[in-house]
């Protein structure tokens, strides 16, 4: 496993994240452990999660399960760069109350001892704002997370679907602040089909020293082979999938792809993986696997080396935004 400098920092995690939302909702207890052991046995240091993943009634779920891992000792927390994410509500469904979610100072201190206390772990390395909280200013986020690492609850502050100018105003009032290091990483939604990150996003992250860490690198499973698999085994989309399949450009750019890659022997779901893997700014995309085969395929793009023949083709199945703001401006 290769690895890098998270952002500006000293901290040093793998290419690829584990994401871990599938863990609970759609995998069980025992076979989440064994993805994160056979994940740190590959050498992936870097584990994502959030506190409502489990959702509904189940919320928290997650890291609870993450937090029994750890409890099974052999250096597991020590391992792992461990981020969580805070924002969503965690009352119980049809029971919310007032600041009870978001990013004021209350909930921020409330919601880190609650992920503390399911996890199983005295701190945090990486958390996460999980959306932009239009009402709470950063003023007030900065003095509670400058709370929290004086009290060695978390290391590092990161953000999640931010816009670029939210990222530059964050970093821009923190700087103001003795001894505040702003926003480390930025979450964002990227991948080969889906690239406007590329026109404001990644180009403050890059120009603050935030990672980029990408979610859903196969768009949701479009970038997976999708096409292949109904053609093999009858297998039917739904949502978002079904959604963009049904549009005759779509789905021909989702065919052009699939025909690209075979030609090369290269498998898709691979092929978006080492895709992400050569953009700049990009720390590592989140892999979320439901089985030890989808991590071990995960783990083989790590490796894969694509060609600047396969990549230029890539480019012309699915182009990017061009640079901001020469994209937008003429």
């Amino acid at each position: 496993m290769k690895y890098t400098q998270l952002g500006r920092t000293g901290l040093k995690v793998s290419r690829l994240v584990l994401g871990t939302m599938n863990f609970g909702p759609q995998t069980d207890e025992a076979d989440s452990h064994a993805i994160m052991d056979a994940a740190l046995d590959a050498g992936i240091n870097f584990f994502d999660t959030a506190n409502v993943y489990g959702w509904g009634e189940n919320k928290g779920r997650t890291e609870k399960i993450i937090g029994d891992w750890f409890a099974l000792g052999g250096d597991r927390r020590d391992k792992v760069v461990l981020a969580t994410k805070v924002y969503g509500n965690m009352a119980a469904d049809g029971d919310a109350w007032p600041n009870h979610d978001k990013l004021s100072a209350l909930n921020i201190r409330r919601a880190v001892d609650a992920s503390l206390k399911r996890l199983r772990t005295d701190y945090i390395d990486v958390y996460q704002f999980h959306h932009v909280d239009r009402a709470t200013p950063f003023e007030e986020i900065w003095q509670a997370v400058d709370v929290l690492v004086q009290q060695g609850k978390i290391l590092y502050a990161g953000s999640s679907n931010f816009p670029g100018y939210k990222i530059a105003q964050a970093n821009e009032i923190a700087a103001r602040r003795s001894g505040t290091i702003g926003l480390v990483s930025e979450q964002c939604l990227y991948n080969l089909a889906e690239r406007r990150a590329e026109m404001e996003v990644i180009p403050a992250a890059q120009e603050y020293g935030l990672g980029v860490i990408p979610w859903s690198p196969l768009h949701g499973g479009l970038l997976g082979g999708v096409l292949k698999k109904q053609a093999e085994d009858g297998r039917r989309t739904s949502g978002r999938a079904a959604a963009t399949l049904a549009d005759p450009a779509a789905r021909g750019r989702i065919q052009a792809y699939e025909d690209l890659l075979d030609k090369h022997g290269v498998e898709p779901g691979e092929a978006a993986l080492a895709w992400l893997l050569t953009r700049p700014g990009v720390t590592g995309p989140i892999v979320g696997p439901r089985t030890a085969a989808q991590l071990e395929s995960a783990i083989r793009a790590a490796e894969l080396e694509l060609s600047e023949e396969l990549l230029a083709s890539l480019d012309e199945i699915f182009p990017g935004p061009g640079p901001s703001p020469e994209a937008f401006a003429w």
